[in-house]
Parts: structure tokens; C-alpha cells; sequence
């Protein structure tokens, strides 16, 4: 199910970067601050877009981005279900459930936006379902290398009962979806490794780098703008 790989690859950020993810604070202040006037900067096609929150996180705190997103001119929703606590055997089908109905009040194929664990949720269900999704973009999300290569693992696997690299669905995390996908990483990231967030040639379509740390991907200016960016491309499929 998971490759193999070099001790060298399950390297996670180091220490003096997750010190740094406490100024995430600040950056949410900010983002209340400035992410409204890049979404009344932008021109959306009001193609929907879902948010799937990252792990530990409830659909409540997206708030922030669903309301920019909704600002910009994109029909934005939270994923319905609640707080992520890691997978489930039975999630891709409630990840279905709501696309079906987003699906069916748009008629349009949703945008798949995914903060670290959300991201790798949606690479896995845009492979099941690529019919109904537009894109991929994920923040953060450690879908390539070694699924140990961030600080996360050890509390993910006392919270969601099963091991990292063995989760109660069929998944392949570096394999790329069907659809176009966009990995959103930073070198300030403390929680993932950069590495892991940016992927290789082949897992992912496009690499964007992001100057924001791993907690403010759902909040900060810089990551607002590099969705925004995103959205606004044109699809080649």
C-alpha cells in the first residue's frame, strides 16, 4: 500500500520551526484584517468549492477562508463533518454525500480545498470520484515521502486508533488523482516537512510555495492569495 523509504526521508521540520508556528496568532489577526480586500480584489466564476479542515480541526474554524472564498465569488462549504479526527472506513462516503448534494445545487464539479490531513483525504476521493471533482489544492499536506516526516504522527495514531501508514481506507498518498492537483508548501512550515508538502514531479501537477507556517495555511494573507491564485487558473481538462 505505502513504498519504502531511507531514514533520511522521515526527517520532520526541525524544533526552532515549530517554536514558530506560535505566532500563528498574529496571523490570524491579519487575515481577519486583509484577506477581505483580496477577495473583493478577485473575480470568481462561483464554481463551488469544499474545505476540509485539518486534523484536530473542526469545519468551525474554517470560517475565516470559507468567507473569503464566498467574498471572491466562489460558492464555498464547509465538508459537513464536524472536527477531523483522522480517517475512517466509512469517510469517503460521507465525503461523497456532500458532494452529491453540493453537486446537484451547482451542477459544476467542486474544487477540493485541503488543509494538511484535508488534503490528503481529498487527493484520496478526487481518485474515487474525479467525475465530480474540478481540482485538488492541497496546504500543507504530507502526501509525499514518508508518512512519519512531520511532528503530527504519534498524537494521529493515539487519537484515530490505527497507524499512520495504515489507514481503514485503500490509499496510495503519493499516487497523483485523476485530477489537477496543487500542492501548497513552505519552508516555514514547522509541522511537515517541506519535502513532503511539495511532492515530486509526477504526484502532484503544480508545487507552490507558500511564506506562511503550517497553522496559518487556513488563515495568513500569503496562503489566501496562493488559493485565490489557484482558483483563478483556468482547468485544462
Amino acid at each position: 500500500m505505502f513504498r519504502s523509504f531511507a531514514p533520511s526521508d522521515s526527517a520532520p521540520p526541525p524544533l526552532s520551526l515549530l517554536v514558530g508556528e506560535a505566532r500563528v496568532f498574529s496571523d490570524w489577526a491579519r487575515g481577519a484584517r486583509e484577506n477581505r480586500w483580496l477577495a473583493e480584489a478577485h473575480k470568481g466564476d462561483g464554481h463551488p468549492v469544499m474545505i476540509l479542515p485539518g486534523f484536530m480541526v473542526h469545519d468551525t474554524r474554517m470560517a475565516l477562508m470559507k468567507a473569503t472564498l464566498r467574498r471572491a465569488g466562489y460558492r464555498a462549504h464547509g465538508w459537513g463533518l464536524g472536527r477531523n479526527l483522522g480517517v475512517t472506513a466509512e469517510m469517503l462516503d460521507r465525503i461523497d454525500a456532500r458532494m452529491d448534494w453540493i453537486e446537484r445545487r451547482s451542477g459544476k464539479p467542486a474544487t477540493l480545498l485541503g488543509w494538511s490531513l484535508g488534503g490528503l483525504i481529498a487527493r484520496e476521493y478526487a481518485k474515487r470520484a474525479p467525475h465530480r471533482v474540478a481540482r485538488v489544492i492541497t496546504m500543507g499536506s504530507p502526501f509525499s515521502g514518508s508518512p512519519r516526516a512531520n511532528h503530527a504522527w504519534r498524537l494521529y495514531e493515539w487519537v484515530a486508533r490505527h497507524p499512520v501508514d495504515a489507514p481503514p481506507i485503500e490509499a496510495r498518498l503519493e499516487e497523483k488523482p485523476p485530477v489537477p492537483t496543487y500542492a501548497l508548501w513552505s519552508r516555514r512550515d514547522g509541522v511537515v516537512a517541506a519535502a513532503s508538502a511539495r511532492g515530486l514531479p509526477g504526484e502532484r501537477d503544480e508545487a507552490i510555495e507558500v511564506d506562511c507556517t503550517h497553522l496559518a495555511f487556513a488563515c495568513a494573507p500569503e496562503a489566501v492569495a496562493a488559493v485565490l491564485s489557484v482558483l483563478g487558473t483556468p482547468l485544462s481538462r
